[in-house]
Order: structure tokens, then C-alpha cells, then sequence
């Protein structure tokens, strides 16, 4: 028996639930139901409901509805493309007051900080990013740092990056109650289990500034698994792009849409987004995941600080039991101006 990142958590409901309970089953299948048509969740499920032994995977990428903003997250090739010293911090809260039967709170949550720097000795830029992604009694905590090689090409610049990455996905054992006691994927299990895990990702990033950008990344390249939990990663591809357009005889607005694309061989999600923004500081807009849901996106950009809130509506299955996805972004950005620090001299020969 195979047991990948759900497998677990999975068993405990294969007994306890029937069908009116898909859609919670759906979420502990795969907490990206987008991926899937439902006529393929149903087939699946209803598979799992009549089979004894369960091989099960499901996409393990972190789920962000401001990934317009949050390139670093995904990747490592736009590491120091912002031209200064970055942080951004981003909190999401997945299907706020989702709850398993026993009352638990199960919900997807994300904790993320990402920092990106150019180095120009490096010719280049570094970036690293901390992750922390809990769906139920499964915690993932990430720790990514790469180097994203810069150079000219025609009016933009082009970036190769490569990342490593150590991740660490633990079971919470003992907040499982199996309705079998000879459960083989529970029995002597207690406590926390977790493996960590070694990894490789890697991306290209094409931007004109002021224009448009692009890039493709690869994620868990290795696709490499745990030895103690048998939670195995899943090799991710991103296809992300965005453009700039200043609007006609308005110039104080700017419209920018974007896109992001996700497959891990199994899975397919895609994301579109469109923004308002007005001076450079305030925007305003709307996003829609392929069959998951609607995003409202506001945000303002004041000397640096860039504050972003998004909330998704659920258009799934789960809309009945959730009240929408809730996401907070916060970062800043800042440039070392050498310039400034130029030598003086006392010689009235150099004056």
C-alpha cells in the first residue's frame, strides 16, 4: 500500500461517509477541486468508496489568488527582477468555518514570506522563501533559497534561477479517531510523524519594465519522498504573465491583466485576473479559478508598502460549506541609492 499526502487523512472518512458527503470528500482528495471536472471527482470518489487498498495523489502546490504579486513564490528565476530589496508576507485562510464532523477546523491555511535582492557582483539576484501550508491534520513547513542569473535581452531583461528547497510534512496522529480499529493505515500510529525532504526547482523570467512579463518554473523537480510518512512531492509546472496597458487619454489609470497556469501531471488549474489601478497606488479588480471560484482583489501601493486583500467566492460543490476564502498580503520594497555615498574630498585639486 502507497500512502502519498491525503492517503491518511482519507481513510478516516472512507467508512464514516456516504455519497451525500462528496464535496468533503472532495476536499480531502485533492483541496484544489478546480483541477478536476465533476464527473471525473464523482468517478474518483465513488472508486475510493468500494476499493480496500488506496494509492492517492493530490496537487501539493500552495494556493495564492495574489500570485500577480508573489512571482518569488513560484519562481526563483524572478528573484531580484524588482530592482531592490523585497519582502513580502501573505496569510490566506482557506473556506473560512469548514469543519470536519467532530467540529475541528480542517480548512487549508497558508503563511508565506518571501525576500528577493539583485546582487550585482552575482550579476544576478537571490531570493529565499518560508512556507507553511496546514490542510487538516497535515502541516508542510518549506524553506526555498536560489540564486536567478540576469541579462540583457532586447528591451527587457531575461533571468535563469535555480532553487533549493527542504520541506518538512508531518501527521498529527493523534486527532484521528478511525472508525475501524484495525485500520492498516492508522493502527500503532500516534503522535506526529513527519519527513523532511530534499528538492530542486527551477525557472525562467522575462520582464519589460512598465510593459509585460513572463515566466515558466518547474517545482519538486525530483520528485522526491519522505522515508518515515511516504509523503511523496509532486513535480509542478507555472506558466505566469502579466501585462501593462495605460489607458487612452485617461493616464492617471492603468489596466493589468494577468494569468497563471499550473499543471502536475495530473492536475490542471488556471487563474485570470484583471486590475484597475489608479496612480500607481490604488487598484481594484476581479480574478476567476477554473471551476473553484470568483476573487475580488483591492490593494494600495504608498511609498513601498504594498497592502493587497483578496477574497474568494466559492463556485464549487463547497460553496455550502464555506463562507469564502479570505487572503492578506503585505509587502515592501526598497532600493540602496550608492549615489548618495559618493567620496568628498578635501584637495582643491579634485573641488
Amino acid at each position: 500500500m502507497v500512502i502519498t499526502k491525503k492517503a491518511v487523512i482519507l481513510s478516516r472518512f472512507l467508512n464514516e461517509y456516504n455519497i451525500r458527503y462528496l464535496p468533503i470528500l472532495t476536499l480531502l482528495l485533492n483541496r484544489r477541486i478546480a483541477a478536476y471536472s465533476g464527473v471525473k471527482v464523482i468517478f474518483i470518489l465513488l472508486f475510493l468508496l468500494f476499493q480496500g487498498s488506496i494509492v492517492v495523489f493530490a496537487q501539493q502546490t500552495s494556493l495564492i489568488t495574489q500570485y500577480m504579486f508573489s512571482n518569488m513564490a513560484f519562481n526563483p528565476a524572478f528573484a531580484g527582477s524588482g530592482g531592490g530589496i523585497c519582502a513580502t508576507g501573505l496569510v490566506r485562510q482557506q473556506w473560512i468555518g469548514f469543519q470536519d464532523a467532530d467540529g475541528s477546523k480542517t480548512a487549508p491555511q497558508l503563511y508565506m514570506l518571501t525576500v528577493d535582492a539583485p546582487v550585482k557582483v552575482l550579476h544576478g539576484g537571490v531570493g529565499g522563501s518560508i512556507f507553511q501550508d496546514q490542510l487538516g491534520f497535515f502541516k508542510n513547513i518549506a524553506v526555498k533559497l536560489g540564486y536567478a542569473y540576469r541579462m540583457d535581452a532586447g528591451p527587457g531583461d531575461f533571468s535563469i534561477g535555480l532553487q533549493v528547497a527542504l520541506q518538512n510534512g508531518s501527521y498529527d496522529f493523534s486527532k484521528f479517531k478511525p472508525t475501524d480499529e484495525n485500520d492498516p493505515l492508522l493502527s500503532g500510529q500516534t503522535g506526529k510523524s513527519g519527513d523532511m525532504i530534499f528538492d530542486i526547482n527551477a525557472g525562467l523570467f522575462y520582464k519589460v519594465p512598465d510593459k509585460y512579463y513572463i515566466g515558466l518554473s518547474g517545482e519538486n523537480l525530483l520528485q522526491s519522498r519522505g522515508s518515515t510518512t511516504h509523503y511523496q512531492l509532486r513535480r509542478t509546472f507555472y506558466l505566469a504573465g502579466g501585462y501593462q496597458w495605460d489607458i487612452p487619454n485617461h493616464p492617471a489609470f492603468e489596466l493589468r491583466p494577468s494569468l497563471l497556469f499550473m499543471y502536475d501531471g495530473g492536475a490542471f488549474q488556471a487563474n485570470i485576473s484583471a486590475l484597475l489601478m489608479y496612480n500607481n497606488k490604488f487598484y481594484g479588480g476581479l480574478g476567476y479559478r477554473l471551476q473553484d471560484a470568483i476573487s475580488v482583489l483591492v490593494g494600495l501601493n504608498i511609498k513601498g508598502i504594498h497592502v493587497g486583500l483578496a477574497y474568494d467566492i466559492s463556485t464549487s460543490a463547497l460553496s455550502k460549506y464555506n463562507s469564502g476564502s479570505l487572503e492578506v498580503m503585505v509587502s515592501y520594497c526598497f532600493k540602496i541609492d550608492t549615489d548618495k555615498y559618493r567620496k568628498t574630498y578635501r584637495n582643491t585639486r579634485f573641488l
